[in-house]
């Protein structure tokens, strides 16, 4: 089985929790193996070194003891485990007296070590059964000493390390895999309730739930408290953005209840056109075609906000001062009982970027809510001037004003202030002046103006 399909064979359709764990105690495993294998051969090396470090103080000693030069077995008793427990000088001839009764096997390399030509060295050998541990060294007289001690408990040590070192090393693993899945399912435990917070609403579709965080949760500056807290700001947009179109919804179907009305009303009196003079069926048809306009309008502009963005279209530089003209003098033949006064001279040839046919919407929008709120004869002023902040272009009427209470509805849509309920209207031309003016990175705001009247200003915050 190749690695990966290993890999996906482990992991492939385990929790998350447990990969998390899983990964975790392979990493622990891996990084402890290691650890082990190293102090493992650490070990074994420092008990070989103390063992050579002894058969060469024992090799020293019994050099320096060794007045006369014997040849032949000093220390005999190989089987003990005392040091040395086998010591013996050997000569570089074969045939040299006091050869006979050797204890420690005598090979070519120990008689060059006696005849000079090869330096002492260590080797391991087996007498009577048991490992030993032999040091072959050149002494004085032409001769080499061989002295060994048993290594079996070297070799015993070395491997109840082992034992012991493996036992640590899988108490570790274990510990680690157990400590890993408690960490993986207490660092998860916001995932697990962001899961079933998704899944419940998936089922009800109610977007009011939140992810609960318990309060040592919220303190931590994690990803997955942020995880927790962005899906919970999500979840807070989604339930205003169903709220917002429910609310459209009622109000839409509010506003086109009056409307549609009429126009059955009406298209039923033109069906029973013969009883009706020749005036009445004028009026009627022309009321028909007055409400037909109205109920179009009415649904263009749902549509254009229901998107809540605005279309993509050509953006170019658009002088604001020319534009305003524009919209001035349609203004002017829409509204012939209001005057409209313009200061427009203060940042000439200042422009910004936009759509010009939105643009002209936003500010037509403004020039119509004035004048249908202005006293007959009553004077809309339009104003362009440079402040700190950017280019503001500010809309003024003589009319009522903005009450404090109505005052942070206005750009609602459908929202009608009590003076203007029996004014005609849909109550979508602030909102979607609005919706135009966000689109192209201004801010529309409505205050009081200081002497009378309102006041709405457009702030763009980067005229060139």
């Amino acid at each position: 089985m190749s690695p990966t399909a290993l890999r996906r064979r482990l992991l492939g359709r385990r929790p998350l929790r447990a990969r998390l764990a899983l990964v975790t105690s392979v990493a622990v495993a891996l990084v402890a193996l290691g650890v082990l294998a190293a102090a493992y051969v650490v070990i074994r090396y420092e008990l070989g070194r103390q063992l050579d470090l002894q058969l060469k103080q024992q090799a020293t000693l019994i050099s320096q003891q060794s007045r006369s030069e014997p040849t032949g077995p000093l220390y005999g008793e190989c089987t003990w485990l005392a040091a040395p427990a086998c010591a013996q000088t050997v000569r570089a001839d074969p045939a040299a007296p006091h050869q006979d009764g050797l204890v420690l096997p005598v090979t070519g390399a120990t008689r060059r070590v006696a005849a000079g030509t090869l330096g002492e060295h260590y080797s391991d050998i087996t007498v009577d059964g048991h490992a030993m541990r032999m040091l072959t060294t050149p002494v004085k007289g032409h001769r080499a000493l061989q002295v060994a001690v048993r290594s079996d408990t070297v070799d015993k040590g070395v491997r109840q390390a082992g034992l012991l070192l493996g036992a640590v090393g899988g108490a570790g693993v274990l510990l680690a895999a157990g400590l890993g899945y408690f960490a993986s399912r207490t660092s998860l435990r916001p995932v697990t309730r962001l899961t079933a917070t998704a899944e419940h609403i998936a089922a009800t579709r109610d977007p009011a739930h939140r992810i609960e965080l318990a309060p040592y949760e919220a303190r931590r500056d994690d990803e997955i408290t942020s995880l927790a807290t962005s899906f919970n700001t999500m979840l807070g947009e989604l339930e205003e953005a169903v709220a917002a179109q429910r609310r459209l919804v009622a109000d839409a179907s509010h506003e086109l209840r009056t409307p549609l009305t009429a126009l059955r009303t009406n298209a039923e009196l033109l069906a029973r056109a013969e009883r009706l003079t020749p005036a009445q069926r004028e009026r009627a048809a022309a009321a028909l075609g007055r409400q037909l306009r109205e109920v179009t309008g009415l649904v263009n502009d749902l549509i254009e906000l229901a998107r809540d963005e605005e279309p993509q279209q050509f953006v170019e530089d658009v002088r604001l001062d020319r534009l305003a003209e524009r919209c001035v003098a349609d203004a002017r033949g829409h509204w012939p009982g209001t005057v409209f006064t313009t200061d427009l001279a203060g940042p000439e040839g200042v422009t910004v970027a936009g759509v010009p046919a939105r643009l002209a919407r936003l500010l037509s929008n403004l020039l119509d809510n004035a004048a249908k709120f202005s006293p007959p004869g009553g004077a809309v002023d339009v104003r362009l001037a440079r402040t700190d902040g950017g280019l503001d272009l500010t809309v003024r009427d003589r009319g009522p004003g903005i009450s404090a209470e109505d005052l942070p509805y206005v750009f609602d849509r459908f929202y009608r202030s009590r003076q203007a309920r029996a004014l005609p209207g849909s109550g979508l031309g602030l909102a979607m002046a609005r919706q135009i003016a966000r689109a192209h990175g201004a801010e529309l705001t409505a205050e009081q103006a200081p002497t009378g009247g309102a006041l709405f200003r457009i702030r763009f915050p980067r005229p060139r």
